[in-house]
């Protein structure tokens, strides 16, 4: 167990996990597993890490190198009201106790925890989507996310797109918006033998042929609706729809199987489900092209997996799409399924070759390594500066 005593030039940051779903990783945990690890190499002597984590949650996150402790509080998101308590009345008493220096959360409680306080906003959505929000859990951003933006000492955010978003929806001061991109695990997404992808998505899940990917979970904003609309009418010869992601909304669900029968296309879509974010790499490599037409994105990673593993992308025209795709996808109007529909043409055509030529350089501009140095210095720059005032 590490000691409270230290130096009193050290920082002891404690990370907020507790809104992952142990049952149900989100994407977040994939963030966090990757920067972690990355952040702890590079830390000072004096420097430690404490991950508020439950005892479902500790055995996600454990192994990581360096001085990486737990703080263990009862309940994570899949007892999602308890964890929202549990923040709200025993992390400020918890934090205290064990010299927490800086808190990085999600949404800040409402008693300040730590001398200093960082935010990752990840999305508005419950701002931009209300829909895809549960209302317990929009209602707790919609009061949670202006009292952070006011009280937080930092908030970093991972595109120009959300930057335009927390702007229109918040009032917060300009200068504590840190924007640090999120990256690609290379060593995972990279290119592959696309003949060995398509003979592992065969034998494992029965896909074969030719056929156009989208991956992602199923909530109305991801446009699942309007890409089933533009495969319908695109020529593509004999190419399937693969839909690979976990059934969030079983309504919306409902209404898509629904409408891909409607189109005629009920026998050309394999609805794969949820799988382990390791198994999609292959997928991308088997894949004629990567679709992701969203309504709505303050990143879009999967487009940066898409592109670091080969497979050329149509993505949409709007929100932090094209900021994250670089000129190295085909944009389309995810209103527009006859737009949608020509792009993925395109993409499985005459374009495929530069598509996937400019999709791997544009991947290498992102690193999990860059990530966490400039994370970890947003934490050192607001300890030394709540340090300066004392």
């Amino acid at each position: 167990m590490w000691s409270r005593r230290r130096s009193s030039d050290g920082m002891r940051v404690a990370v907020n996990l507790l809104t992952d779903d142990p049952h149900n990783p989100s994407g977040a945990h994939w963030f966090w597993t990757r920067i972690i690890p990355e952040m702890a190499v590079r830390m000072r002597a004096d420097e430690e890490f404490r991950l508020l984590v439950s005892p479902r949650l500790r055995a996600m996150h454990s192994g990581y190198p360096g001085p990486v402790t737990h703080l263990m509080f009862p309940w994570s998101n899949e007892r999602n009201r308890l964890r929202a308590l549990s923040e709200q009345m025993y992390a400020p008493i918890r934090l205290r106790l064990d010299g927490v220096d800086v808190f990085s959360t999600l949404i800040a409680p409402a008693v300040r925890p730590a001398p200093a306080v960082v935010a990752h906003f990840k999305t508005m959505h419950a701002f931009t989507t209300p829909d895809a929000v549960r209302p317990l859990v929009r209602w707790y951003r919609e009061k949670g996310y202006p009292h952070t933006a006011k009280t937080a000492d930092a908030i970093i955010i991972n595109s120009e797109s959300l930057r335009a978003e927390v702007d229109r929806y918040l009032e917060v001061d300009p200068a504590k918006l840190h924007l640090i991109p999120e990256a690609v695990d290379h060593d995972l997404f990279c290119p592959g033998d696309p003949d060995e992808a398509r003979d592992h998505l065969r034998q494992r899940y029965g896909i074969d042929g030719p056929f156009v990917l989208f991956v992602s979970s199923l909530w109305p904003y991801k446009n699942c609706d309007g890409l089933l609309r533009a495969f319908a009418r695109a020529e593509l010869g004999d190419h399937r729809l693969v839909v690979v992601g976990p059934l969030r909304d079983e309504v919306y669900v409902a209404e898509l199987r629904a409408l891909a029968d409607h189109l005629g296309v009920a026998d050309r879509v394999d609805w794969v489900g949820g799988v382990p974010l390791e198994e999609t790499v292959h997928f991308y490599r088997a894949a004629s092209v990567f679709a992701y037409p969203s309504h709505n994105e303050t990143f879009g990673l999967p487009i940066l997996e898409a592109m670091a593993a080969g497979c050329p992308v149509v993505t949409s025209d709007c929100s932090a799409m094209p900021e994250t795709a670089g000129g190295a996808a085909l944009l389309a109007d995810p209103n527009d399924p006859a737009a949608i529909a020509e792009a993925l043409e395109e993409a499985c055509g005459p374009d495929s070759v530069l598509l996937r030529k400019l999709g791997l350089e544009r991947a290498q501009d992102f690193s999990w390594a860059v990530t966490a140095e400039r994370t970890l210095e947003v934490y050192r720059r607001v300890h030394a500066r709540r340090k300066e005032r004392t």
